[in-house]
């Protein structure tokens, strides 16, 4: 398989529970191998059930899979050695210590690196004799990673992976898979942490209601909602001594006494306008923000107009 080909493909993918709950609705995305795919969606949108049918937990209701061109439920044989996964809780044996849990683990991996590696690479090197029980929330997500990295996969499933983790550790996590990503292995990953899927991924889609609303990466996706700029007039001024927003890129503004918020898709051509003005009129804009739109906003943008039914699917060019 050459680099540039797609690791895993899904079509029309489905995934219905007892009682008929189609928790997954048709859905198609790809990802490429060295890539690092960030799915996203609110609680209840389909995700985990669409990563189990992919890491071959399940079989899917309807609907196509390849990981790394095999079917992952009936040529689970010729999958599961190549892959790693950590699922949301690893549910280790508590009374065993990190070492034995990583050793036991090894037993159960094929070609498995050796687990001082692992366990190092992780930041838990000087954890080996604790027991599991003993582990802070955030050091049983290491241990989970360590072992989902034992057998050197190809391809990485990561179920919330920096869930419990404070800052720094979520910052080291986040440079350990970009570093995996760029030695080739691919990843996907779900997140509820929307820094962390604009930090990682190379491209992402967002479920809502077991449908993919949008695809494509961040910055693609981000671009779909409007920047922002706000600002204090000065005294004696008022919108309509402005530039011609709309000549400015500006597709909406509002005013609450001094304040003055614009919203654009053209950020610089409207900061620009703008501070030109000020400039000439010899006024100083004060408490002026400007910031372009976050993958947070774009999220919820989304999430509130597919909740509406008026959100059509978005696939940017992979």
């Amino acid at each position: 398989m050459e680099a540039n080909e797609h690791v895993i493909e899904v079509t029309d993918l489905r995934r219905v529970y007892g009682g008929g709950f189609e928790a997954v609705r048709g859905i198609d995305f790809s990802v490429r191998r060295g890539e690092i795919f960030a799915l996203l969606g609110t609680n209840g949108a389909g995700k985990t059930s669409t990563v189990e049918l992919l890491e071959g937990l399940a079989a899917p209701a309807a609907g196509r899979i390849r990981v790394l061109g095999h079917d992952p439920y009936t040529e689970r044989a010729a999958v599961r050695p190549r892959t790693g996964v950590m699922l949301q809780e690893g549910g280790f044996p508590s009374e065993l210590t990190v070492a034995e849990t990583a050793r036991m683990w090894a037993g159960c991996v094929s070609g498995a690196r050796p687990e001082l590696e692992v366990l190092t690479l992780v930041g838990l090197k000087t954890k080996t004799g604790v027991r599991v029980k003993q582990l802070s929330g955030g050091q049983r997500r290491r241990l989970d990673l360590a072992l989902a990295l034992l057998g050197d996969p190809e391809v990485l499933f990561l179920d919330e992976p920096t869930t419990g983790l404070d800052p720094e550790g979520r910052r080291e996590t986040w440079e350990l898979v970009s570093d995996l990503r760029d030695r080739g292995t691919t990843v996907l990953l779900t997140t509820h942490y929307l820094e962390e899927a604009e930090f990682l991924a190379d491209r992402l889609a967002i479920m809502h209601e077991g449908r993919i609303a949008v695809t494509g990466t961040p910055a693609e996706v981000t671009a779909s909602e409007p920047s922002r700029i706000s600002f204090e007039l000065p005294e004696g001024y008022f919108v309509g001594d402005l530039p011609p927003l709309a000549e400015l890129g500006v597709s909406d503004h509002q005013a609450d006494g001094r304040t003055v918020r614009l919203r654009t898709h053209e950020l610089q051509r409207a900061a620009t306008g703008l501070l030109v003005w000020a400039e000439r009129a010899g006024v100083e804009l004060r408490r002026l923000d400007v910031r372009s739109a976050s993958l947070e906003e774009a999220f919820l943008g989304i999430a509130k107009e597919a909740a509406a039914g008026a959100a059509p699917t978005k696939e940017y060019a992979a």
